[in-house]
């Protein structure tokens, strides 16, 4: 272990050191980084405004929202998820949980400011940014980053703060796929390198792009669409991580289930949740912290901003609704599990759609997610044969899919939705085809399955290779908590 933490650090030490290179090499191109309807993912700015315009200055009341989002993002996260997943499992892996997604947090917020703000939100190419900000080079207390409308700006620490939080409750989201069984060390090891290796170029293919107060005319859209991420050249609609966070995170816990194999006594031995009351107040603190996911990503306080918290409201509840339903259908009864399960699954469904469909879309698209994702921890589940612990896949994966291709449906100005923005004309594009943009939505979404799979997999197996994935049977069988962390989340 202390042979592959020198070996590790040695290797950022010098992929930070030939960054630093690069970065005092290359001019610095000045561009403007944002999020847009036509776009719907935040990236940061430094707008290229003639010489003789007047700088932009934040606005006070969209800074101090932009402030609360973060702060509410943090709280989905720790304590949120924490206890949500903490609750699902066993009494004696409980304070594992806990410190996997607190630790893992930990890590990505650092990792965040060394190089993945860089790599995800500056200008590159297609699939990577560069290293112009390594470090946060460059950013001041005077950086600004754009928002979804023209001339308006928020601090740029403030965006690239928000935009840590949403890197960590992604990496935090797959910890729940492998649950009871991993190691500590190799959580944190394959955490990096997934964060480094697929979100980070996930979150550049489907967010960045140079901002609208780089749009004028016909011939600067077509500049800034080359050198936009792949995804969001091609037009994919992706307002807050239905693709970036959940089907990227789902596809990480998916494979690490199939590649560290089933929990001793799966399907054998009782593995009810310890605590439901815990995961009930975890899954009503995800809820309200949803609310600065969603709403904060149009990065300033207006009525699309409003109208995402109002989709986020009610998508939620009414997923709660169906899956329960299903429930009562299915096994004649109703439980507290499924309706805090169908609350996550109809925020998970939500968050790509929220800023671009009405509240009638919005309750459709949280149906029929309560719906397929009680099939998907059920039926899918078994087909897949994976001990996927605390249903990642079936509720990130599923919900994730059926919101970024409903997003595709809903946002269709003839369904309630707000269509897509155009820069230069300044208004909705008039045309709006749902079947094109349902393809556009199914790109994107194999394209994060593919590369999240692969990145997952290599990942996994260099971890395996060099400290092991998982703990022995006899650690398993005393719980993680004792074994890998020495205390016990409760006293007996």
């Amino acid at each position: 272990m202390k042979k592959f933490i020198a070996t590790l650090v040695l290797g950022l030490g010098l992929v930070f050191a030939h960054g630093v290179s690069l970065a005092e090499d290359t001019p610095a191109k000045p561009v403007a980084e944002a999020a847009a309807p036509a776009a719907p993912a935040p990236a940061a700015s430094e707008a290229a405004a003639p010489a003789a315009a007047p700088a932009l200055v934040p606005n006070k009341g969209d800074t101090a929202w932009m402030t609360i989002a973060t702060v509410l993002v943090i709280l989905m996260t720790i304590p949120g998820l924490a206890l949500f997943y903490g609750g699902l499992v066993r009494a004696k892996n409980m304070l594992s949980v806990l410190m996997q997604v607190f630790v893992v947090s930990s890590l990505i917020y650092v990792l965040w400011v060394l190089y993945g703000y860089t790599v995800a939100f500056t200008a590159g190419n297609p699939f990577f940014g560069s290293f112009d900000k390594l470090f946060f080079k460059g950013i001041t207390v005077d950086s600004v980053a754009a928002t979804f409308s023209k001339g308006v700006v928020i601090p740029e620490f403030t965006f690239a703060a928000f935009q840590a939080t949403f890197a960590a409750i992604t990496c935090a989201l797959i910890v729940g796929a492998f649950a009871e069984r991993i190691k500590f060390s190799a959580v944190l090891a394959f955490c990096a390198l997934w964060f480094t290796f697929s979100y980070l170029p996930v979150a550049h293919m489907v967010w960045y792009w140079d901002g609208p107060d780089a749009i004028s005319d016909a011939a600067s859209l077509e500049k800034v669409t080359a050198a936009a991420g792949w995804l969001w050249a091609k037009g994919a609609l992706d307002f807050a991580g239905g693709t970036v966070v959940h089907i990227n995170a789902a596809v990480a816990g998916l494979v690490g289930a199939f590649m560290l194999g089933k929990r001793i006594g799966y399907g054998k031995e009782s593995m009810a949740p310890h605590s439901l009351t815990l995961t009930m107040v975890g899954a009503a603190l995800l809820w309200v912290g949803w609310f600065g996911f969603n709403a904060g990503s149009n990065l300033e306080a207006n009525g699309l901003t409003a109208l995402a918290f109002v989709n986020t409201l009610v998508a939620t509840a009414a997923a709660t609704l169906a899956w329960i339903a299903g429930e009562a259908v299915a096994k004649g009864k109703a439980s507290m599990l499924g309706a805090a399960s169908g609350a996550v699954a109809g925020l998970v469904a939500i968050t790509p759609a929220c800023g671009f469909v009405g509240p009638m879309g919005a309750i459709v698209i949280g149906v029929v997610a309560g719906i397929l994702c009680l099939w998907g921890v059920n039926g899918l589940k078994r087909m897949l044969g994976a001990d996927d612990t605390l249903d990642v896949f079936g509720v990130h994966g599923v919900g994730g899919i059926v919101g970024a291709l409903l997003t595709g449906v809903f946002a269709a100005p003839s369904l309630g939705g707000t269509g897509v923005y155009d820069y230069v004309a300044n208004a909705v594009n008039p045309d709006y085809v749902i079947s094109a943009q349902v393809w556009i939505q199914t790109q994107a979404v194999l394209t994060t399955i593919v590369w999240s799979g692969v990145v997952s997999l290599i990942a996994y197996k260099l971890v395996d290779i060099v400290i092991g994935l998982r703990v022995s049977e006899e650690e398993e069988r005393e719980g993680l908590d004792i074994s890998s962390h020495g205390e016990s989340a409760y006293h007996r």
